[in-house]
C-alpha cells in the first residue's frame, strides 16, 4: 500500500506533526506508567484500523520490555489474565472514549468509577489526553493511508523541541 498523501511534505503538516510530537512529550513525562500508555495507544489503534500506529505502538512497547503475550492479547483484553485491574480500567476507558459514536452516553459510569479507583488526577488527565491524541493520530494516518511496517522505535525523537 502506498500513502495517498505525505502530510510531512507540507509546511502546515510538518508544523502540526511537530506540535503533536511535543504534546506527546507531555504524556511521556507524566506519572501514567509507560506500559499503560502503550497498551492504550495500541488498543485505540486496533479499534480504528490504523496500521501505522499499531505498528508503532507494538514496536515501542516491545522495545520498552513489554511481553509478546501481553501485546498479542490487547485486542482480547477482557478474556486475558495478563492485565492488571488498573490496565483493564484504562483499556475500557480507551474503548469507550474511542467508540463515542457507538454509544450515545460515551464513557460509562462504571468505567469511570474503575478509572477513579486506580488512577490519580494527573494520571486520569494523562489518560484522557492520550486517548484524544492517539485517536487524532489514527484518523490522520488512516485518512492518508500511511503504510505500516517501516516504523523504528525512536524515529520521531528528532522532532521534539
Amino acid at each position: 500500500m502506498d500513502a495517498r498523501f505525505n502530510l510531512m511534505s507540507t509546511e502546515v503538516g510538518a508544523k502540526f506533526a511537530k506540535r503533536m510530537v511535543n504534546v506527546s512529550s507531555v504524556i511521556d513525562q507524566s506519572p501514567l506508567p509507560k506500559s499503560t500508555q502503550e497498551l492504550v495507544s495500541l488498543r485505540a489503534s486496533q479499534i480504528n484500523g490504523c496500521g501505522f500506529c499499531t505498528d508503532m505502538h507494538t514496536k515501542d512497547a516491545a522495545a520498552a520490555g513489554e511481553s509478546a503475550v501481553r501485546l498479542n492479547l490487547v485486542a482480547a483484553w477482557r478474556e486475558a489474565t495478563v492485565f492488571t485491574e488498573a490496565e483493564r480500567a484504562a483499556l475500557a476507558l480507551t474503548e469507550e472514549a474511542t467508540r463515542l459514536a457507538d454509544a450515545h452516553h460515551g464513557v460509562s459510569d462504571d468505567t469511570w468509577a474503575q478509572v477513579r479507583k486506580h488512577y490519580d488526577d494527573d494520571q486520569i488527565a494523562t489518560l484522557i489526553a492520550l486517548v484524544a491524541m492517539i485517536n487524532a493520530a489514527n484518523r490522520i494516518n488512516v485518512t492518508v493511508r500511511t503504510p505500516a511496517g517501516s516504523y523504528e522505535p525512536g524515529m520521531f525523537a528528532s522532532m521534539k523541541s
